[in-house]
C-alpha cells in the first residue's frame, strides 16, 4: 500500500504521496472495504516523515454517519490538517494509548468486531478552539511587540541615566585620589616655602572638579531636556495602551467596552474648562512657568551660565520675543528661537483669552445678564401690550421726587425690550428704566434685580388665555415666596380670572394685592353704560396725570367732624377715613358727624402728595337742597355682542343695579343650548334673577344681515365685548369691536327718526361736517355704545369719530396697576367703588343740588351734598367735553346752571 501510494514520478521521495480512495468493509458480508483504523492508517502512511505525528494545532475528531445517508456523501476524506471539513461533529475524539510515532510503511491491523446492523464513516475535523486563537493571535502579537518595545525603551533610558551618574561620580572620585595622590607625594619633596604653590595648586584642582561638577549637570540638563521632548509624543502615541498593560499584569480580561485612555483625559479637560470659569486662566499660566523653568534648563544645558541666569534669560525670551537677537552659537541660538516661539504663541493665547472676556462680559451686558444694585425701586416682571402704559403712569407718578428707577424682568433680548420702550411717545421725566433678561421663576434671576429691595413688584398677565396667564402668575408668586432674604415690598398681581384670586392670595399671604382685569373692566363697562361720561372720569382719577387718591396723616384735623374736614383742603377733596382703631380699615363716605381720631389718616382726591394741606376753616353759606329725592329708574333694554369669561359676573352686577323687569339681549356665536350651562358652571343662578330677563340670540356681530334682526334701535345701552375665541389677540378683537360699532351706528342712523339735532351740537361743536357721521352722531346721542377696546391706537380711532363712549382696557387696568404699585391701601377704595354695593362713582344733575343760574362757590354744594350722604369731587358743565376733578379755587362763586352736571361719590344702601 506505500508503494502504491507513492505516486508514479521518478523521485518518490519529493512528491507527496497521493491518496487512494479505499472501499468500506462491511462487517457480515458483501465486499470487503477498509476500516476506519486502516482510513486513518492510510492518511498517515500517505504523508511525508516530516509531517508526522501531526502538529499541536491539528486535532483529529471523529465524525460518524449512518449507512442510509445519501449515495452522495463521500466514504473518503482528507487529513484536518491538509483541508478544513464542513462536515457534522460529535464530541468524540480518536484516543490512542501510544504516542510515539508510527512507521509510515506499517499498517494497523483492524480488530475484529462483532456483526453490526449500521456502518460508520470516520472524518477528521480541525478544533475550532486552534482556528480562534491563531487568529487572535496577531492582533495579541502585536500590542505585546509596542508593549516590549516600550519597555525597552524604558529601560534603556533609565540605564543610561544611571550611567551618567556612575560615571560622573567615577570621575569626581578620580580626580579627588588624584588630587590627594599629589599632595601626599609633594609633601616631603617640597619645602616651606613652596606651601603657597601647593594650595594654588589644590585650589586649581578644587575648580576642575566644580567644573566638572557643572558640565556633569549641564548633561543632565540637556538629557532631562531631550527627554521632556521625547515623552509627550511617546505619551501621545503610547497611552492607549496603558489600560493593556494594567490589565495584563493583573491578569484581567479586557473589556471591550472600555473607553480609550486619550479620549478619557479630553474628556476630563473639556469638563474642567467647562465647569471652572478660571481653568483656561490657570492653565495658561501654567504653560508660562513650565515655558519659563524649561526654557531655562535648555539655556543652562546649552550656555556657561548659572540656572538663575538662564532662568531670567528665557523670561525675557519668553516676554520679548526679539530679545534673542544677540545669541552666539547654534544651541543657544536654536533653544532662545524655541522659547520665542512659545512665548509668542503664550501671548496670543493671553491675548485671546482677555479679547474673549471682555467680549463675554460686554455681550452680558448687552444681553442684560448683570445684576442691578438699586433699592428702593419698583420692579416689573413679564411683558405685555400693558407695559407702555404702565411705564408712563410711573414715570408721571416719579416726576414730583424727580423721577425713580423701574426696572423690569422679562423673558426677552434685553434689546428688543430696550427698542419698544424707546418707541413709546413720552417723556420719562426722570426715571429711569432698566431691562434685564431671564425668567421670574428662577430665583437667580430674581436676586439679579435686587427684589429683596423692591419698594414694590408689579406681576403682569401674560399675552395667552386666562387659565394660563393665571397658572403662570401663580407660579411667580410661588417664586417670590421663596426668595429668602424676604421681601421689603408688597407685590401686585394682575389676574385674568376672578376665580383665581382666592388662591392666588392663599398662596401669597397679606403681601399680594391683586387686580382683576376682566372683572374691573367689566365692572367699569356697566357703570358707564348706565352712566355715559363715566369713563373719561375713571381715566382722571386712575391715571396720574390729573387727581388721583391720596392717604396721610394729619395730626392738626384731630377733633374736627368729617364735614369740616371737607372743606379745610384748598387743593384736595376729602372722600374717606383710614380709621386706626378698627386696624386701618378704609371708610369712604363717612357719616358727616364723624370726629377724626388720634392716629386716623384722611384719604382725598388730589393733583400730587406734597401738593396739598389742610388750611383754615373758611366760611361758607350753608344752603339746602332744592330736591332731595331721587327720580325713579324705570327697566332697561341691554345688548351684550360677544361672550367673555366673566359675563356671568357682568350678569350678576347687572342684576344689582337694574331696575325690574330690565332685559339683557345676549347676541354671539356660542349655541343657545350651551349658554345656560357656561352661565351655570360660572356660578350665576339663571332662575334666580329677579330684575334681569335673559334673551338669546346666535349670530355673527360683523355679518350686517345677522344684525339687522336685532331690533337695535330700541335699546337703551350696548356693549360690545372683546370676544373670548380672540382675547389671546389684540389686534383682531380690536378690529371686530370697531367693525361691529360702525355697523350698528349705521344701522341705527338708518332706522332712528331724524328729530331734534340741538342736543348734539354743544356735544360735538366745530366737529366734522359729513353728513354720515353726523346721522351717526345722532344715533349716538340717542343710545350709549360702551366698545371693549384693547389697544391704546384703536383709542384714536374711536374718538375721532365720536360715535361711541368707550373703555380702553388696557389703560385702566395699567393705571389700576400703577396706583395699587404706589400705595395699596388704593386696592380697597377701588375694590369698593367697582363693586355692586357700598359706594359707587356716579354723575349726578345739577338740579338736585341748586337752582337754575344760582350762584355758590364749590365748598357750598359740598356741604349740599352731605344732605344726600354723598361727596362732590368735581362737576362738567354744559358747554364742556371733560370733566373738572378737584376743581381749583373752590371758595370762588360762580353761577350754574341745570345743564351741568356733578361727579359724586353716593352710597346705594
Amino acid at each position: 500500500m506505500a508503494q502504491r501510494s507513492g505516486g508514479s514520478g521518478p523521485n518518490k521521495s519529493d512528491s507527496p504521496p497521493v491518496l487512494k480512495r479505499s472501499k468500506t468493509i462491511i462487517a457480515g458480508g458483501g465486499p470487503s472495504r477498509p476500516t476506519t483504523t486502516q482510513h486513518f492508517a492510510a492518511a498517515a502512511t500517505a504523508l511525508p516523515q516530516r509531517h508526522w505525528p501531526p502538529s499541536a494545532s491539528t486535532d483529529l475528531r471523529v465524525v460518524t454517519t449512518h449507512n442510509d445517508d445519501p449515495p452522495a456523501n463521500r466514504d473518503w476524506f482528507y487529513p484536518s490538517f491538509m483541508v478544513p471539513q464542513t462536515t457534522k461533529r460529535v464530541a468524540h475524539k480518536l484516543a490512542s494509548s501510544d504516542s510515539r510515532p508510527r512507521p509510515p510503511h506499517r499498517v494497523a491491523a483492524p480488530s475484529p468486531k462483532k456483526p453490526d446492523v449500521e456502518s460508520k464513516k470516520v472524518k477528521l475535523v480541525p478544533n475550532r478552539s486552534s482556528t480562534e486563537s491563531t487568529q487572535s493571535k496577531p492582533c495579541r502579537v502585536s500590542w505585546m511587540r509596542k508593549l516590549k518595545f516600550l519597555l525597552a525603551f524604558a529601560c534603556i533610558l533609565i540605564l543610561g541615566l544611571y550611567t551618567v551618574h556612575l560615571h560622573g561620580r567615577v570621575a569626581k572620585l578620580e580626580a579627588e585620589n588624584a588630587s590627594l595622590h599629589k599632595f601626599c607625594s609633594n609633601r616631603d619633596s617640597h619645602s616651606y616655602e613652596s606651601t603657597e604653590d601647593t594650595m594654588q595648586s589644590e585650589e586649581n584642582d578644587k575648580n576642575s572638579i566644580l567644573d566638572y561638577g557643572n558640565a556633569e549637570n549641564r548633561s543632565v540638563a540637556l538629557y532631562s531636556v531631550v527627554i521632556t521632548l521625547v515623552m509627550p509624543f511617546l505619551l501621545c502615541k503610547y497611552l492607549d495602551y496603558l489600560p493593556h498593560i494594567t490589565n495584563f499584569s493583573k491578569r484581567r480580561k479586557k473589556n471591550k467596552e472600555e473607553v480609550p485612555l486619550k479620549k478619557r483625559i479630553a474628556y476630563t479637560v473639556d469638563v474642567c474648562f467647562s465647569v471652572y470659569p478660571y481653568a483656561k486662566l490657570l492653565a495658561l499660566l501654567f504653560a508660562t512657568m513650565f515655558l519659563i523653568g524649561f526654557g531655562g534648563l535648555a539655556l543652562y544645558a546649552v550656555n556657561n551660565n548659572s540656572f538663575a541666569e538662564a532662568l531670567w534669560l528665557s523670561w525675557t525670551f519668553v516676554a520679548d520675543s526679539g530679545n534673542h537677537a544677540d545669541t552666539e552659537g547654534i544651541g543657544p541660538r536654536i533653544v532662545s528661537v524655541s522659547i520665542s516661539s512659545g512665548g509668542m504663541l503664550i501671548f496670543a493665547m493671553m491675548l485671546g483669552l482677555v479679547s474673549d472676556a471682555i467680549s463675554e462680559k460686554v455681550d452680558s451686558l448687552r444681553k442684560g445678564k448683570s445684576e442691578v444694585i438699586e433699592k428702593n425701586h419698583i420692579l416689573i416682571l413679564g411683558w405685555s401690550d400693558k407695559l407702555g402704559s404702565l411705564l408712563k403712569q410711573l414715570a408721571i407718578a416719579n416726576k414730583s421726587i424727580g423721577g425713580g428707577v423701574v426696572v423690569v424682568l422679562a423673558e426677552r433680548d434685553k434689546e428688543e425690550m430696550e427698542m419698544d420702550i424707546s418707541k413709546l411717545e413720552f417723556d420719562f421725566m426722570g426715571t429711569s428704566v432698566i431691562c434685564r433678561s431671564g425668567s421670574p421663576l428662577i430665583l437667580a434671576d430674581l436676586k439679579k434685580v435686587s427684589v429683596s429691595k423692591a419698594r414694590a413688584i408689579i406681576v403682569l398677565a401674560s399675552n395667552e388665555n386666562a387659565d394660563q396667564s393665571d397658572a403662570r402668575a401663580l407660579r411667580v408668586v410661588l417664586s417670590l415666596t421663596g426668595v429668602k432674604e424676604g421681601l421689603r415690598g408688597h407685590v401686585v398681581v394682575e389676574l385674568s380670572d376672578l376665580d383665581n384670586e382666592p388662591l392666588v392670595k392663599l398662596v401669597g399671604g397679606e403681601l399680594i394685592e391683586t387686580v382683576v382685569a376682566h372683572d374691573v373692566i367689566g365692572r367699569l363697562m356697566i357703570q358707564c353704560a348706565l352712566q355715559p361720561g363715566l369713563a373719561q372720569i375713571w381715566e382722571d382719577i386712575l391715571g396720574f396725570e390729573n387727581a388721583e387718591f391720596y392717604i396721610k396723616r394729619w395730626p392738626q384735623l384731630d377733633g374736627l367732624r368729617f364735614e369740616d374736614v371737607l372743606i379745610s383742603f384748598p387743593d384736595a377733596v376729602p372722600c374717606g377715613v383710614k380709621v386706626a382703631s378698627e386696624h386701618g380699615k378704609i371708610i369712604l363716605n363717612p357719616d358727616y358727624n364723624y370726629v377724626i381720631g388720634e392716629g386716623d389718616e384722611i384719604l382725598v382726591i388730589a393733583e400730587d402728595d406734597d401738593t396739598y394741606s389742610p388750611g383754615s376753616l373758611p366760611e361758607v353759606r350753608r344752603g339746602s337742597c332744592p330736591k332731595m329725592v331721587d327720580p325713579p329708574k324705570y327697566p332697561e333694554k341691554i345688548l351684550f355682542c360677544g361672550w367673555r369669561r366673566d359675563i356671568d359676573d357682568m350678569i350678576m352686577v347687572l342684576e344689582a343695579f337694574l331696575p325690574p323687569e330690565s332685559e339683557l339681549w345676549m347676541f354671539n356665536e356660542v349655541p343657545e343650548k350651551d349658554r345656560e350651562q357656561k352661565l351655570t358652571d360660572g356660578g350665576l343662578d339663571i332662575a334666580g334673577l329677579v330684575n334681569l330677563k335673559l334673551v338669546h340670540r346666535e349670530g355673527n356681530a360683523v355679518i350686517k344681515r345677522h344684525l339687522e334682526n336685532l331690533p337695535l334701535e330700541t335699546f337703551d345701552s350696548i356693549l360690545i365685548l372683546a370676544d373670548e375665541s380672540l382675547e389671546d389677540s389684540v389686534v383682531q378683537s380690536d378690529s371686530r369691536s370697531l367693525a361691529t360699532l360702525l355697523l350698528i351706528r349705521d344701522i341705527q342712523s338708518k332706522r332712528l327718526p331724524n328729530k331734534d339735532t340741538k342736543s348734539t351740537s354743544w356735544r360735538f361743536p366745530g366737529f366734522s361736517h359729513s353728513t354720515w357721521i353726523r346721522e351717526m352722531q345722532q344715533a349716538s346721542h340717542k343710545s350709549i355704545i360702551i366698545s371693549e377696546i384693547l389697544d391704546s391706537r384703536t383709542r384714536n380711532l374711536v374718538s375721532v369719530s365720536r360715535i361711541s363712549d368707550y373703555v380702553l382696557s388696557n389703560e385702566l387696568v395699567s393705571m389700576a396697576l400703577a396706583m395699587v404699585a404706589e400705595d395699596k391701601q388704593i386696592n380697597r377704595v377701588l375694590e369698593e367703588l367697582f363693586a355692586e354695593q357700598g359706594n359707587e362713582m356716579c354723575i349726578k344733575p345739577a338740579e338736585f343740588y341748586l337752582f337754575d343760574q344760582e350762584e355758590a362757590c364749590f365748598y357750598e354744594i359740598m356741604i349740599r351734598a352731605r344732605q344726600r350722604y354723598e361727596i362732590v369731587i368735581g362737576y362738567r358743565l354744559a358747554n364742556t367735553e371733560c370733566a373738572i376733578i378737584n376743581p381749583p379755587e373752590k371758595s370762588k362763586p360762580r353761577k350754574w346752571s341745570h345743564d351741568d352736571v356733578f361727579v359724586v361719590i353716593a352710597s346705594e344702601d
